[in-house]
């Protein structure tokens, strides 16, 4: 993955005044973080600011963050950033501007015709005994698991929990639904990370796998859990928050934004269509923004309307 940070800038037109402080808005590498930089960055730009929008993998915005290099990430994923949030969050480095009306998972997942390969699925043992049928050529006969390229423990619960698989790990998203595009289309059995709110599970019926209830413990203790030896022999959770957050500086330049993103809410639903539109509609990031930026006017309008950017003071 390109760790460089990429940015641009989105110009204001003229007939809005700019902030002397730019926006710096986080852009992952998913369709609906990159949905909700966008919308945010649009919302900015009608309110008279200066957006960037910053390009950067995950484990790359915690830094940017703490050090106020970055303003505003809008889809933190327990399953995926708790630990990172919470090393920030109490050390005073980043701020915390809520949850949204949204619950979260992610973990492995399957098309649901995989089931009948595959008797026992979604318990997690089943695992041991079918693992055969998500080999591939270069496997050696280990099932393959697909994965993403974000922060997970797949390869210590593989061994904490006797799997006999491997972990093949792709570049970003749109890799991932080509795999299950292919995979779907020759009824092949296949086994990805997926998460919800995500659009695949309105198009691709299917399910996760249910390993041993997460727990804290899970991940520090090795006595805990049905591996005494190992940690990580437990799955994601399965009712994970979804949270905004942003930089200190952020709430200093620009407190009326702060409160008004952390009232800012959407719902699962709403982001799973956000997320078909550029996975299914082929839409890009920006125009599914634009398309809700416009049709949500009055929303989003009486949200920030007392948050339209001050005008600079010219020299005469």
């Amino acid at each position: 993955m390109n760790r460089c940070l990429i940015a641009f800038s989105l110009l204001a037109s003229s007939h809005f005044p700019a902030s002397s402080q730019p926006i710096r808005v986080v852009v992952n590498d998913w369709s609906s973080q990159r949905i909700l930089a966008n919308i945010a960055g649009e919302i900015f730009l009608r309110l008279g600011y200066e957006v960037e929008l910053i390009n950067i993998s995950v484990d790359v915005q915690w830094y940017l963050l703490k050090t106020n290099r970055v303003d505003l990430q809008l889809e933190i994923w327990e399953g995926t950033m708790e630990d990172k949030y919470e090393q920030l969050h109490q050390a005073g480095d980043l701020i915390d501007l809520g949850d949204y009306s949204v619950t979260t998972r992610e973990d492995w997942w399957y098309p649901l015709y995989v089931k009948s390969m595959c008797p026992g699925l979604p318990d997690w043992k089943a695992l041991k005994q079918c693992f055969g049928i998500f080999a591939s050529p270069s496997s050696r006969g280990k099932g393959v698991y697909i994965a993403g390229p974000w922060e997970k423990p797949d390869r210590a619960r593989i061994k904490a929990l006797g799997l006999n698989f491997i972990v093949e790990q792709v570049n970003d998203d749109t890799e991932l639904w080509k795999q299950l595009k292919q995979a779907v289309s020759k009824r092949k059995p296949v086994l990805i990370f997926n998460w919800t709110p995500n659009w695949v599970g309105a198009v691709y019926p299917g399910e996760f796998v249910e390993f041993p209830e997460h727990s804290v413990e899970c991940e520090t203790e090795p006595e805990w859990g049905i591996n005494s030896t190992l940690v990580h022999d437990c799955g994601n959770p399965k009712s994970g928050w979804l949270k905004k957050v942003s930089s200190r500086r952020f709430v200093k330049l620009f407190p009326c934004l702060a409160q008004s993103i952390e009232r800012f809410d959407l719902t699962n639903e709403e982001i799973e269509q956000l997320s078909a539109q550029v996975n299914r509609e082929l839409l890009s990031p920006k125009q599914v923004a634009q398309r809700w930026v416009k049709s949500h006017r009055k929303r989003w309008e009486q949200l920030f309307s007392e948050c339209k950017a001050p005008k600079l003071k010219t020299n005469n």
